[in-house]
């Protein structure tokens, strides 16, 4: 029998028993982040965060009914590659929405994409201002901004670390630069200059020289705009040439791996960073965060971050009855939405109109713990 036939018979044998043959649509979620290349545990606290709030969202009916399927989408944080990623979730994968990007550097160009497409999409972890400063209707974030935590970095520099001899070094990209600009911006009008102002190169990991120079300057506090992968090495070198300094960054190094990359827990032990109040520890959220321990799982970074990012838009497309970006983008901006990390508000821009960052600590154990 061809499946023509055998198509044809369903249909009848359906229609007999006075049944409703039901075609179900998938509504297609892309999750696109770095899933592969140095930065990819980033792009697995996305998957994960996603993929657990898919499989609750489907457990209670779905969307409008509708069960979420999610598309993985790999940029390895490359800007170039992002935007191939998008054109692919858009025109060939046909997604009703994105979660992401990572990387600021490769968000902006990519978000351009889905505005032209009319996908609206959400970055758990980008916080470059840029992202939502663009007039992009469809454009929101979990995440606070550069221009916040920066601030919150640089008043503590002063107000706690009683930092004089400041150093601010970056690794030249978007979200690196960005931040360490906003934290020297700050320190400048609460009247510290830096004394160093450098920049460094993603993926190099001698950074010897460099270390040598803020030896040199006497510096008691380097803030670092990048990621873990850079300031790993940066801060064990620090540590080898006898540099007592404190060290201090952004939520680019908000992740297990930051040990790893520097050669062991003895290497981190004191360095700070700014976040947003620890997830895990917000009520709303705590039935989760056992679960996925259950599961083997600590949901560290932003994992609850992708979690709460579904939650807003399947709270959006449930209250519009469909997927259409500009319906959902219109009710995400005059509605709060329940998540796992409390209540959300957006403003017009896209950006929470609430932010939290905080200090962060690092202990001997190899793990960060809030001031």
């Amino acid at each position: 029998m061809t499946m023509v036939r055998k198509g044809i018979l369903a249909f009848a044998v359906s229609a007999a028993l006075g049944l409703s043959p039901v075609l179900r649509a998938d509504v297609l979620i892309g999750v696109a982040g770095p899933h592969t290349g140095p930065n990819a545990a980033f792009g697995e606290q996305y998957w994960r965060g996603a993929s657990q709030a898919a499989a609750d969202i489907n457990a209670t009916g779905g969307i409008n009914g509708e069960p979420v399927k999610l598309i993985k989408g790999d940029d390895a944080c490359e800007p170039k590659q992002a935007v191939a990623v998008a054109n692919r979730l858009v025109d060939q994968d046909k997604v009703a929405a994105v979660i992401g990007h990572f990387c600021s550097s490769s968000t902006i160009p990519a978000s351009e994409v889905y505005d032209e497409g009319g996908i609206i999409a959400i970055t758990p972890g980008s916080t470059n201002p840029q992202v939502t400063e663009r007039g992009l209707t469809g454009m929101f974030r979990m995440c606070g901004r550069d221009d916040q935590q920066g601030q919150v970095a640089a008043d503590f520099i002063v107000d706690t670390l009683k930092g004089k001899r400041v150093a601010v070094i970056h690794d030249k990209d978007t979200y690196g630069q960005g931040i360490a600009d906003s934290a020297r911006a700050q320190l400048a009008k609460r009247g510290v200059s830096a004394v160093l102002y450098e920049g460094l190169t993603r993926g190099e990991k001698d950074f010897n020289a460099l270390v040598t120079k803020l030896r040199g300057a006497n510096v008691d506090v380097v803030y670092f705009g990048g990621l873990h992968t850079e300031a790993g090495p940066l801060l064990r070198q620090m540590r080898e040439q006898g540099l007592t300094a404190s060290f201090v960054s952004g939520d680019g190094i908000v992740t297990d791996e930051l040990v790893t990359t520097a050669g062991g827990p003895q290497y981190v032990k004191g360095a700070f960073m700014t976040f947003g109040a620890d997830p895990r520890k917000i009520p709303e959220g705590q039935a989760l965060v056992e679960k996925l321990r259950a599961a083997g799982y600590e949901p560290e970074g932003y994992t609850l971050y992708a979690y709460a990012s579904l939650q807003a838009l399947a709270a959006a497309f449930n209250a519009t009855g469909g997927t259409d970006a500009e319906k959902a983008s219109e009710w995400l901006k005059s509605h709060p939405v329940t998540t796992v990390m409390g209540t959300k508000e957006w403003d017009d821009k896209g950006d929470l109109k609430v932010s939290d960052y905080v200090i962060y600590e690092w202990d001997d154990q190899g793990k960060y713990h809030q001031k």
